[in-house]
């Protein structure tokens, strides 16, 4: 039976008893055994790993854990263009307002304008409804802390023990929390954006590929307010074509937009606008890697980058590293995630940080990722150089070939649990025994898409190619 969101809500505010019963016995869910969230909260195809009842259980048991550490409060709620993101967002409203908490609804938001709402308010939690750079089937639910950062992994486990049934927590008859639609908050983050860049882009022509996502109605503003002309591609919200072929995951139509716009550099975001990856002005990609090298060195030219350092991920090119090694930086790698890119940040005090995907954090001007803000500093740091961007790279450094191949894997637990796999670990260790200090090679269940990654890079191309094929075809044999 399909519920409407407006019947969930109603059902759900009419009576507290039944609340009380129905979240205490929540064992007919049918869950994974691997844990619900990954690196970027819960994320997987609609109607089979995320639907109704599944959010509006998440709702709820949030909305206790996130009492138990606040006492009472409000919940801010974003979401993207997907078809889905409508009736996920109003079940886990519905679950957070029966655990008595009130939701302040944004509607279409990009990731980091809950963030920074939920910093700067009385709000005890964020929520964002996205699937990131996922394909419009799939969708996320991720939970953000009262500081704007990302829910701390304790917080999670018991979001999921609760919905798991395995929970300590008391459940008690909440008073009904409230549910507003406050869209007009969205206004006090593009100001924000504002507020920490003072350069003007005057005399610039840059394209804005906007993925049908949730960056239509805020990036476009924000770029001509300070000055640039700007060119939009896939500029509406469109749930069935968010992310397909265009924005950060496809540059193809970036790429040739700025070549016949004469455009000084494009900008691809994803579904929720928390990355950014550009193209120069020759239609070059230039990734997370080439953002933070020249970012890292207008910040250490101001001496705004303490012990020069930058924390990226084991993903982070090897040219890349060498090079900010010969800038006097270092370079701390993580895991693949921005959460463990701001962890270690915070343990190293690093100011600048992030992914070769995209994801730029940077604390001088935010509390997490924000692809728009990250777009705006890029343009502006062209700008002050006096060059072009197409330059500004060439002369930064030399990516090593670096190979990413992705191999499907349906079944969640055994992508969760790939490393046990005796037969696919002997296939790793040999193409490292050949390929020795030649190159380095990374194999790791992605925490975002049902897709085990196969990366291998070396300097030589050839070497590169050949192992990445093999272990990719390693994968597909024992795991799939």
């Amino acid at each position: 039976m399909v519920v409407s969101p407006v019947e969930i809500q109603n059902t759900v505010s009419q009576s507290m008893d039944w609340d009380v019963d129905f979240f205490a016995g929540n064992n007919s869910l049918v869950l994974p055994k691997s844990p619900l969230f990954g690196t970027d909260g819960i994320r997987g195809r609609v109607g089979e790993l995320l639907d109704t009842a599944l959010a509006l259980q998440v709702g709820f048991w949030a909305g206790l854990v996130l009492q138990d550490a606040h006492k009472s409060g409000v919940v801010i709620i974003g979401q993207d263009s997907r078809n889905s993101s409508d009736f996920l967002a109003t079940s886990v409203a519905a679950g957070l307002t029966a655990s008595g908490l009130e939701v302040w609804n944004l509607g279409l938001c990009p990731t980091p304008g809950v963030a920074y709402l939920t910093s700067i308010s009385n709000a005890v939690g964020g929520v964002m409804i996205s699937a990131s750079h996922n394909p419009p089937e799939d969708n996320g639910i991720k939970f953000f802390g009262s500081n704007g950062a990302k829910l701390a992994e304790a917080l999670q486990n018991q979001v999921e023990a609760g919905v798991r049934g395995q929970t300590l927590l008391p459940i008690n008859k909440p008073n009904k929390g409230q549910h507003y639609h406050r869209p007009e908050l969205i206004r006090d983050y593009l100001e924000s954006i504002k507020k920490t860049f003072s350069s003007s882009l005057q005399g610039m022509r840059i394209v804005l590929d906007l993925a049908w996502g949730a960056a239509v109605g805020i990036a476009p503003a924000v770029f001509k307010e300070m000055g640039a002309e700007v060119i939009c591609l896939h500029n509406q919200a469109d749930g069935d074509l968010i992310n397909v072929n265009c924005g950060s995951t496809h540059l193809a139509p970036l790429q040739e937009a700025v070549l016949k716009h004469n455009a000084d550099l494009g900008l691809a975001f994803d579904g929720d606008a928390d990355r950014v990856l550009a193209v120069d002005d020759r239609a070059n990609p230039i990734n997370g890697d080439y953002i933070l090298y020249l970012w890292g060195k207008s910040l250490q030219a101001t001496q705004q980058l303490p012990n020069n350092t930058i924390v990226s991920t084991v993903m982070a090119n090897l040219g890349f590293e060498r090079a900010w090694e010969k800038q006097g930086g270092k370079l701390f790698r993580t895991n693949v995630g921005d959460r463990y890119v701001q962890a270690q940040m915070q343990t190293t005090g690093a100011m600048l940080g992030g992914e070769q995907s995209g994801h730029i954090l940077c604390p001088h001007y935010g509390v997490t990722g924000d692809g728009i803000a990250t777009g705006l500093h890029l343009a502006a740091l062209v700008k002050r150089s006096g060059t072009s961007l197409s330059q500004l790279a060439t002369s930064s450094f030399t990516t090593y070939p670096q190979l990413l191949k992705n191999v499907r894997v349906e079944n969640r637990d055994r992508r969760m649990n790939w490393a046990a796999c005796d037969r696919l670990q002997s296939a790793i260790f040999e193409a490292e025994t050949a390929m020795g200090n030649q190159g380095r090679i990374l194999v790791r269940a992605s925490g975002t898409e049902p897709v085990i990654r196969v990366m291998v890079e070396a300097a030589d191309a050839d070497l590169t190619q050949h192992w990445a094929e093999q272990l990719a075809i390693a994968v597909q044999k024992y795991i799939v």
